[in-house]
């Protein structure tokens, strides 16, 4: 049998489920909203479309919820780890819900992306059905029906509000439309974004009549939908969520007063800021980037930053929080100790990096520093799990490297120039550039996919038995070779991986093996000049 991911704490496994949904929706994310342009309106069934996007932003909702709730309820929390500890779903749920996800993602592998909006109508019912199995088959992984009816029985009103208001917020958005249409809100935002781009562009083009601000080479019109409604609907949503959660811990006249404004000032601050940016994007950097990157992604972006910021400052100021002493149900090891956190985090971290570089890259490989750093960062924060499964390599894990990378090599197509982004770069920041992504490629991406690809999902599917081992194989292999540009060679990759891992148990020899493959390919890239190899 594999190697075992450690004696998990009760709130253990639930917590490794939990990293591990939202990695996969990371992923679908990245599928359906960068690499690809699904367009509802274009596909010919736009009200099952747009259904399936609610349905997908009600899950993120619901499941966001419950975390802030599970957070507020120590005993909430403690019985919902202790219930998915002792009655774990079992490996018939793990492969249904493992099959929802390839089915969802079918539709981006057998369609060209162009031709996504176009096609979608003929694979909808597939992506729909691969969702139900995704999602139904993830909660009963998580827990048995016996085990979420337990839990459920003594906190069914609060989760039943919760469940409600979650699918009430994506539609309060839309019922805020008519806020949107308040000429006062669009005015200021107006004004605002005017006065910010006045601060980096001496000729500012205006058109208040319609609306259109920019500078000669670039123009956005803002829109009623652009004022920061959006923004403060949803803000005032966590927000209350929030002061109703956690009513006894605060100083609830502070936190309506002081901070539920300034939160709500912040926010359409970050909506003005917003604007200008995808301006200046538009400008300096690339159209096509402002519209479909940067545009797409930085509303989220910033809410994710104001929530996480709230939380922060209620949390350590202590303006809003009473001067009371709130017990623990137990003690529990901190999340960075957490040895399950440590395998599933870092490529969470890896993941979201990689949205950030297409969200505010033309070149998203320029972004590779940044990535780098990220990538770093979240591998020293589990340094407790990482430095224990570092160990000297087997023979065999370079050997395996070796013929990994030389395979990788031989099927690779055409080799193609340097981009023209990183031919303008000087030669100290191209070597820099070059230097640091070798640096990520050899020593920081085989870490975190191992510690994620092997040491989690082949560890948690493998019981032992043959039938099992070859699933926890197949399945890792298969998210393996998803999350890479050529399938089927990361598969086989993938494979050869999850082999040498099984050999001694030891993912210091998927590392190792990983890490060889990977150095071998830097520096084929590098003599050749073909960054497309990594």
């Amino acid at each position: 049998m594999s190697e075992d991911t450690g004696k998990l704490t009760p709130h253990g496994r639930a917590l490794s489920l939990g990293g591990l949904f939202v990695a996969e929706m990371v992923v679908l994310v990245l599928g359906y909203q960068v690499l690809s342009d699904l367009e509802c309106r274009a596909t010919g069934i736009e009200a099952a479309c747009r259904g399936l996007r609610f349905v997908a932003l009600w899950l993120l909702c619901a499941g966001s919820l419950v975390g802030i709730y599970l957070w507020a309820r120590p005993v909430a929390r403690a019985d919902f780890g202790m219930a998915a500890s002792r009655a774990p779903g079992g490996l018939r749920w793990a492969l249904i819900h493992g099959l929802g996800i390839l089915a969802m993602l079918a539709p981006l592998i057998v369609i060209a992306p162009e031709a996504l909006s176009a096609e979608f109508q003929s694979v909808f019912p597939l992506a729909a059905l691969g969702a139900l199995m995704a999602a139904l088959g993830g909660l009963l992984w998580l827990m048995r029906p016996a085990a979420w009816l337990s839990w459920l029985q003594r906190r069914s009103l609060s989760l039943l509000a919760m469940v409600v208001f979650a699918a009430a917020l994506p539609g309060a958005v839309v019922l805020a439309g008519p806020l949107w249409s308040v000429q006062a809100v669009t005015d200021v935002t107006f004004i605002a974004v005017f006065l910010l781009l006045r601060l980096f562009v001496e000729e500012v083009v205006v058109d208040p009549a319609t609306y259109v601000i920019g500078t000669p080479e670039f123009q956005v019109m803002v829109a009623d939908s652009c004022s920061g409604i959006e923004g403060l609907v949803l803000i005032t949503a966590f927000l209350a969520l929030y002061g109703v959660l956690f009513r006894d811990e605060l100083r609830l006249r502070r936190f309506g007063l002081v901070i539920w404004p300034l939160a709500l000032l912040v926010s359409w601050l970050f909506n003005a800021v917003r604007i200008t940016g995808l301006i200046l994007i538009g400008v300096h950097v690339s159209p096509e980037l402002a519209v479909n990157g940067f545009h797409s992604f930085a509303g989220w972006l910033m809410f994710t930053a104001l929530s996480i910021g709230v939380l922060v400052v209620v949390g350590r100021s202590g303006y809003a929080l009473q001067a009371v002493v709130v017990p623990q149900v137990r003690s529990v090891a901190p999340l960075a100790q957490d040895d399950v956190a440590g395998r599933i985090l870092p490529f969470i971290v890896f993941a979201l990096s990689g949205l950030i570089a297409q969200a505010f890259w033309s070149e998203p490989a320029l972004a590779y520093p940044v990535q780098a750093g990220m990538m770093l960062a979240a591998l020293w924060w589990v340094r407790a799990t990482f430095w224990q499964h570092l160990a000297w390599p087997s023979m065999l894990s370079v050997v395996a490297g070796i013929a990994v990378g030389v395979v990788w090599i031989a099927t690779a197509p055409a080799s193609e120039p340097p981009s023209d982004a990183l031919m303008s770069l000087g030669a100290g920041a191209f070597a820099l550039w070059a230097s640091v992504r070798i640096l990520g490629t050899v020593a920081l991406v085989p870490v975190i996919e191992e510690l994620f690809f092997r040491g989690y999902v082949q560890a948690r599917l493998d019981r032992g038995t043959v039938s099992s081992q070859i699933i926890a194989i197949g399945v890792s292999a298969g998210l393996f070779a998803l999350v890479h540009g050529r399938w089927i060679e990361a598969g086989l990759a993938g494979v050869v991986f999850s082999l040498v891992y099984m050999r001694n148990g030891r993912l210091a020899d998927a590392m190792a093996a990983h890490a060889v493959a990977n150095a071998v390919i830097a520096a084929v890239a590098l003599w050749r000049g073909d960054w497309a190899l990594i």
